[in-house]
Order: structure tokens, then sequence, then C-alpha cells
């Protein structure tokens, strides 16, 4: 009976996310009450999500500043208590921003929200280098440092649990610097999951070393591996190998 208490506990972590594209999947992962809240990289939940589970806003980038006013006062009306900023600004290829001019729109688009919402931080990727990663992040939140902050949010890919720890445990140490006393860790993974091939032993490995970490972490408050998809946490309709360990 302990045993089984002890296994509830761990399937019902309140850090634990679900990052998705389709709402109607989102049920497979909370099926079991592992997750707690879900994300679309969007400013809206693209469906109906299941009951229980938060959903919680984006502003992915300037491609979104059209409509978000009305998008954002539309979610936080229906219970959101989070709103996501910018998605790996420090990357070419996604939403592209320096870090003073992600501050300049962070300040004029999410920070009014301050009080009625946590503002979580921009996410950046585990990349290395001159205003990118958690450079670029060091950089942002001394030029935000008025923007009204609760929350870090970080991404990584690569390829062991030893990294992983190495790197979060670089991110918990900035938020701390800044003051931060929550850091979400929204997409995460290894890269050699990122060809949809996610029903590995070696994923499943992964997920079951790094999964009890976080949750022991206080400084880890959210987190979502990539991602609730096929080839991914998800093999048609049933819950892959990978999926299976994020849900156990």
């Amino acid at each position: 009976m302990h045993q089984q208490h002890q296994s509830l506990e761990k399937r019902s972590s309140s850090k634990r996310g679900a990052a998705y594209n389709d709402a109607a999947l989102v049920s497979s992962l909370s099926a079991s009450g592992a997750v707690s809240w879900a994300y679309d990289w969007n400013m809206f939940n693209m469906g109906t999500l299941p009951s229980g589970v938060e959903y919680v806003p984006m502003l992915w980038g300037a491609k979104m500043f059209t409509g978000w006013v009305a998008a954002i006062e539309t979610a936080l009306a229906s219970g959101s208590a989070y709103i996501l900023g910018f998605n790996e600004p420090d990357l070419a290829s996604q939403a592209a921003m320096g870090s003073a001019e992600a501050a300049s729109y962070y300040r004029q688009y999410i920070t009014p929200y301050s009080g009625q919402a946590k503002l979580v931080s921009p996410a950046v990727t585990s990349s290395t280098g001159t205003d990118v990663g958690l450079d670029w992040m060091n950089n942002f939140l001394t030029d935000c440092a008025d923007c009204g902050i609760s929350a870090m949010a970080v991404h990584w890919y690569g390829e062991t649990a030893d990294q992983f720890k190495s790197f979060v445990t670089q991110a918990l140490q900035l938020a701390s610097q800044h003051g931060l006393e929550e850091t979400w860790v929204t997409e995460f993974a290894l890269s050699s999951d990122l060809s949809g091939s996610g029903a590995t032993s070696a994923s499943s490995e992964f997920l079951n070393e790094v999964l009890p970490w976080m949750d022991a972490q206080s400084g880890i408050t959210r987190y979502a591996a990539f991602m609730c998809a096929e080839g991914y946490l998800l093999s048609g309709n049933q819950l892959s190998v990978s999926g299976q360990a994020y849900t156990s």
C-alpha cells in the first residue's frame, strides 16, 4: 500500500504538463492524473482540454501581436493564471529577437497583465554563446527587471540526463540571481527523439531519471516534455514507451 501511495504521488505531480498541438490528444496523458497544465505555443487553446488541466497561453512572437489583447483577455477570463513569453527568441528560426528588443516588446505586450496573472519569461534554448541561451536570458532579465516577471522558462535538447541536469542547474542559479523563485522547463527531450522516434528505451530511461530529479527541485515549478504527439509521447491513441515513462 505504501508503494502504491508513492506511485500515485509521482503521477499526480503538479509540475508536469503537456505541450501539444491537438487538444484532443492531451487526454491520453491526463487520464492517469499525470498532468495538471498544458500549452500549445499559442494564445488560443485550439480545442477543449480535459477537466482539471489548466491552459497556459503564450505570446509566441511578433507574428502574434495582432489580436493578442483580445485573446489574452479571453484566456484570463477563462481562468488562465499564467502567461508564457516568447518562444525561443534566441533562435533565428523561431521568435528571433535580440534580448533588448524582446524586453521592449515584453514590457509593451505582457507586463500590463502583471497582477492579473503570473508572468513567465521568454523560453530560451540551451545554446551557448553571446546573446543566446542563458546568456540571452541574463541580458533579457537585466533589461526587463521592471517587467513584473515571476518565472523563467528554458528549453533543453541534448544527449544525456547528466547534461540536462547540468543545464537546468545553471538555469536555476541564474533565476535565483535575478530574484526569481520559479523556473519552468517548457520543452525538453533527447536530441535523438526529435526524429519522431520517442518510443525508445533510451528516451524512457532518460525520463525515468530526470523526472524524479525535477520533482525534487523546489525551484522547478513546471515542466513539459516534447511533446504530446504521435511519434513522441504518443503512439496512435496510446502512450508510447516514453509517454508511459512520462505518466508513471
